[in-house]
């Protein structure tokens, strides 16, 4: 094995990260390098959390010793006084057996190949390697055993080691199984990372992906902000697996046509999809009442019927002869009055309504069921994007991404439960990506919205959450608990590191790492999908990428690798 020594064992524990002497220079380790600790029969796996300066006598490192002695006496000192260590974060442990081609690795090979022994396979650190222990830099061989092998489908480089540029991967099947997400304070790349990850999906084509594109940035080619450089959309590569959708009927993406439109018909706008947006229009606490008076009244043409509702008054006069004005017969006080609702919180309703009432992809007969050919799209296998086009405030956002996960949430339960029960085809896996995801997952909307049950349930109804997000720590921390796989950009505020690494081991020692990444280019992998913990130097989402993840390329070596990464 052609690994590079740094160092060896000195002190640790399981409750404590491992201390290692290092026998080369301190400038030539990073926080955060992928480690192995060979001891026998067993490699140990770990990343670097800090590099301490030490010496044998503090006096040493006080005083400057050059000058005071001769250089080849100063030298030696210096070796022999003063040193640094590296702590450790252990992660994992693989029985490797005795040393290839001696008679006890033939014993033990013949055990594992007769059954008598479990074969070896990765496994959290359970123990500890004795003092002086040889570590290594992970070589490409190590980062393959424990990230999986590029080369074997379903795996995905989602970037390189900084060190010495070897690929890491993201196991697809595991990683469509839970809910995941993409991190990252403001300018960190994470719309070029999502992109990343979504071409990865769809590419490996064992789940349909539904992207909620509030800033119409994934579907069509666009212009980066900063560079200003081209940036290929999604659909140009993936022609046929993926279909844009636009909202509202006759509305276009960046001058593009999309493949339909969406419009939403005002019987599928439920009350329960009004209360969503209760901190948004700054509903009242007598709103559900009301809400639930006018579908009392008018079943699921309530919508409709109010927004046909006026109010105004009107002039009559009484047994007297007098003049008076009274509501119009149409009017929402007139309502109001028969049906025992109080005037004052119905006519606040009916205003603060009126701007839905206005939207022009709320029609009461759309010209075709594109709700229904959403679902229908998903379930064949392909990709929808929904570009929201020039309705990008909050209020569009939120009524119609809950408004479609809801049906789509019924959809995928419906079709499970006949697989389930009668044996009918299984359902596919299906994605739905999340963009600001804290609107929508906030603690006060977790609990009305349909996606808190889907990342908390739904996983067994074939359906997961990729959310996108700037402000983890705004994000319900049940649903946060959730997360499987998390990848993580620079994150600036203490309480969004917080969140990302909450429920996760050591990260107390990986707080540190991941607000030290590089604001662009640089992620830490987290969770479910990553057997440890490891930042990466992310793939750049340019014309190479695409030539080797859609094929045209031969592998890279390792030194483009690095070329790649500025070495």
């Amino acid at each position: 094995m052609d690994r590079t020594k740094i160092g060896y064992l000195v002190g640790g524990g399981l409750k404590e990260n491992f201390r290692v002497r290092l026998t080369v220079s301190p400038q030539e380790i990073q926080e955060g390098a992928f480690v192995v600790i060979q001891s026998g029969e067993w490699n140990y796996y770990g990343i670097v959390t800090d590099i301490v300066l030490g010496a044998t006598d503090p006096r040493f490192a006080d005083e400057q010793m050059e000058g005071r002695f001769p250089a080849h006496i100063s030298q030696a000192l210096h070796k022999q006084a003063l040193y640094a260590n590296l702590e450790v974060l252990p992660n994992l442990m693989l029985e490797v057996g005795p040393e290839l081609g001696t008679p006890e690795y033939k014993q033990w090979q013949g055990k594992i190949d007769a059954g008598l022994k479990d074969p070896p396979r990765i496994l959290p650190v359970k123990n500890v390697p004795p003092h002086h222990a040889q570590v290594f830099l992970a070589n490409e061989g190590d980062i393959a055993e424990i990230f999986g092998d590029p080369n074997e489908k379903g795996n995905f480089i989602i970037g390189y080691t900084r060190e010495q540029g070897h690929p890491v991967c993201i196991d697809m099947e595991k990683f469509v199984q839970r809910s995941s997400g993409v991190f990252g304070a403001t300018g960190t790349g994470k719309s070029f990372l999502t992109r990343l990850v979504l071409a990865g999906l769809m590419h490996y084509n064992k789940a349909s992906v539904f992207v909620l594109d509030m800033h119409n940035e994934y579907g069509f080619d666009d212009v980066a902000s900063d560079t200003k450089k081209a940036v290929t959309g999604l659909k140009t590569k993936f022609k046929s697996k993926v279909r844009i959708v636009g909202l509202g009927a006759g509305s276009t993406i960046r001058g593009q046509v999309p493949d339909f439109n969406l419009e939403i018909s005002t019987g599928d706008i439920t009350t329960s999809d009004i209360e969503t947006l209760t901190r948004t229009l700054n509903l009242r606490e007598t709103t559900p009442t009301t809400l639930n008076a006018l579908y009392g009244s008018f079943g699921r043409d309530w919508f409709t019927q109010f927004k046909s509702m006026n109010r105004k008054e009107i002039e009559v006069e009484d047994e007297k002869g007098k003049t008076k004005k009274v509501p119009h017969p149409d009017s929402v006080a007139a309502w109001a009055n028969e049906n025992g609702v109080n005037v004052m919180a119905a006519e606040a309703l009916y205003e603060k309504l009126s701007r839905l009432f206005d939207k022009p992809y709320i029609v009461e007969k759309p010209a075709a069921d594109s709700v229904k050919e959403i679902i229908q799209s998903l379930e064949n296998g392909q990709h929808v994007i929904l570009s929201f086009g020039e309705h990008e405030t909050d209020l569009d956002y939120l009524l119609v991404s809950n408004l479609l996960t809801r049906k789509i949430r019924n959809a995928w339960e419906d079709k499970t439960n006949a697989f389930r029960t009668h044996g009918k085809e299984e359902p596919r896996q299906l994605i739905i990506v999340v963009e600001e995801a804290h609107k929508l997952l906030n603690r006060e909307m977790a609990a009305q919205t349909t996606f808190a049950t889907i990342a908390r349930e739904l996983r067994k109804y074939y359906v997961t959450l990729l959310i996108v997000d700037q402000r983890p720590s705004q994000i319900y921390d049940e649903v946060m608990s959730q997360l499987g796989t998390r990848i993580s950009g620079w994150l600036g505020d203490e309480d969004d590191i917080h969140a990302v690494l909450s429920g996760l081991a050591g990260r107390e020692a990986l707080r540190g790492m991941l607000a030290r990444l590089q604001p662009k280019e640089e992620v830490l992998l987290l969770g479910w999908g990553v057997p440890m913990p490891l930042p990466v130097r992310s793939r750049r989402y340019d014309e190479e990428f695409w030539k080797e993840l859609l094929g045209g390329k031969e592998k890279r070596s390792k030194e483009q690798n690095l070329k790649e990464l500025g070495f």
